[in-house]
C-alpha cells in the first residue's frame, strides 16, 4: 500500500504504517478465535455451515449463540444453562448485559404469548430521513406495474452518492421486508451510473415504505418445524441483457425464514428453462437450511416439497433423458432431478394464481402485493 503523500518519508515509517494496518486488519480475526476457544472449552459446537453459530444441547434444553463482530444473542430454553454461559463470558471477557433482546443491528423485536415480530421501523424512518421524505405522498406499491427500467432512460444523476447510499440502506431493509426484494433488486442494477428515471423509482420505493412504515413480519412460538418453499422465474423480462430473475421463499412451519430475488447468471432459451433454473437455485438454499437446522438439534424426516407453477419445468426434472431441449442445461443443474428422485424433495405443482413467489419475480398490483405479502406473514407490529 503506497502512503499519502507528504505523510511517510522513510522506509521505516513505512513498514511502520503497514505493520499498524495489518495489525488492524487482523485484529477481529483474532478477537473471534479468542472468543471461540472460549465457548468451545464451555461445551459449545460451532455450526459448520455458518462458523457465527455456537450451540448446546443438553437434558435442560438447548442453547443458541449468535455472533456479529462484538455483539452477540443468546437464546434457548436452558435458563440456568444461559445464566451460567452469561458468568463463563464475564470471566472471560468485559461484557455488558442488555437484557432481552428488543433491538439488534437495526432490527426491533417485539415479543407475545403466540408470536415474536421484528421489523426495521427506526431504521426504515431514518432512510426516510435521509432522503428528504417529508411530505405525506405515499405509494401502494413499490414499482410501477410492468415497469421496465434500462440504463438509458432519463438524465445522468450530476452526483450519484446520494442513489448509492439509499439503495445500500434499502438493501439491508429487505432483512425484514421482502415486499420490496424485487424492487430493490432492480434499482441496484444502475449503481454504477444512475439516471433520473431510477432515482424516480427509488423514491417510488420510499414512498411505499412511509405508508407501510410499521410492517415486519410475525414467527409463531407454536409453529410446526417443517420446510416448504416456492420457486418462481419470470422470462428474459431484463430489457438489457435478457436474463431472468430467479425468486423464491422458504418457510418453516408457517414462518418465513429465507427468501431471494435474484438474476440469473446466463440466459435461458425458455421459460421453462429460467423456471429450471429457479428450482436448482431453491434446492440449494433447502440443503443448506436442512443442514443448519440438523446442527441445531432439528432432524427433518421426509420430503421437503418445493412449489413451482411450471409443469415442464418439473417434467424436466422427473425425467433422466435429457433430449435436446435440455442438454445445453449446466450439469449442475441437474441435481434437481437427483433429489427429486431421491425423494428428499417434492415438486407438487401450483397454480399461477397461488404461485406466492411472484413477489420476488415481477412488479404487481396493489391487491396482489397485499395478497402475497399477508400469505408470507408480513403484518403490522402490535403496538
Amino acid at each position: 500500500m503506497r502512503p499519502p503523500p507528504g505523510l511517510v518519508h522513510s522506509p521505516n515509517q513505512v513498514c511502520k504504517l503497514r505493520k499498524a494496518l495489518y495489525e488492524i486488519k487482523q485484529a477481529p480475526r483474532a478477537w473471534f478465535e479468542k472468543f471461540s476457544t472460549a465457548i468451545l472449552q464451555f461445551g459449545f459446537s460451532q455450526i459448520p455451515y455458518d462458523l457465527a453459530m455456537f450451540f448446546r444441547i443438553s437434558a435442560k434444553g438447548t442453547i443458541l449463540l449468535l455472533l456479529y463482530v462484538d455483539d452477540m444473542v443468546i437464546m434457548g430454553s436452558d435458563s440456568k444453562g444461559i445464566k451460567s454461559l452469561k458468568t463463563h463470558l464475564n470471566l472471560c471477557f468485559q461484557m455488558k448485559d442488555l437484557g432481552h433482546l428488543r433491538y439488534f443491528l437495526g432490527i426491533e423485536v417485539d415479543r407475545s404469548s403466540e408470536a415474536y415480530f421484528i421489523s426495521q421501523v427506526k431504521y426504515a424512518a431514518e432512510i426516510l430521513n435521509r432522503a428528504g421524505i417529508t411530505d405525506s405522498k405515499v405509494s401502494k406499491t413499490p414499482l410501477e406495474l410492468n415497469v421496465k427500467l434500462n440504463p438509458s432512460d432519463g438524465k445522468a444523476l450530476s452526483d450519484p452518492t446520494l442513489y448509492r447510499q439509499l439503495v445500500v440502506n434499502l438493501n439491508y431493509l429487505t432483512i425484514i421486508r421482502p415486499d420490496i426484494s424485487n424492487a430493490v433488486h432492480v434499482v441496484s442494477q444502475f449503481m454504477y451510473a444512475p439516471r433520473t428515471t431510477h432515482f424516480s423509482s427509488i423514491l417510488r420505493i420510499l414512498r411505499y415504505i412511509k405508508g407501510t412504515l410499521y410492517q415486519g413480519l410475525q414467527f409463531s412460538s407454536k409453529s410446526d418445524l417443517r420446510l416448504h418453499a416456492y420457486t418462481d422465474s419470470d422470462w428474459a423480462e431484463d430489457v438489457t441483457d435478457r436474463r431472468s430473475t430467479s425468486g423464491y421463499y422458504i418457510f418453516l412451519g408457517n414462518s418465513l425464514i429465507s427468501w431471494c430475488s435474484k438474476k440469473q447468471s446466463v440466459v435461458s432459451r425458455s421459460s421453462s428453462e429460467a423456471e429450471y433454473r429457479a428450482l436448482a437455485h431453491t434446492t440449494s438454499e433447502i440443503f443448506w437450511l436442512r443442514w443448519l437446522l440438523s446442527d441445531m438439534g432439528i432432524h427433518l424426516t421426509g420430503s421437503i416439497p418445493l412449489y413451482c407453477d411450471n409443469k415442464y419445468a418439473i417434467h424436466i426434472a422427473h425425467n433422466d433423458v435429457f433430449h435436446d431441449r435440455t442438454k445445453h442445461i449446466e450439469i449442475d443443474c441437474h441435481f434437481v432431478c437427483h433429489h427429486s428422485k431421491k425423494k428428499t424433495i417434492t415438486l407438487p405443482y401450483v397454480s399461477s394464481e397461488m404461485q406466492l413467489a411472484d413477489l420476488f419475480t415481477k412488479s404487481l398490483s396493489s391487491p396482489r402485493l397485499n395478497f402475497l405479502a399477508n400469505n408470507l406473514k408480513m403484518c403490522s407490529i402490535p403496538s
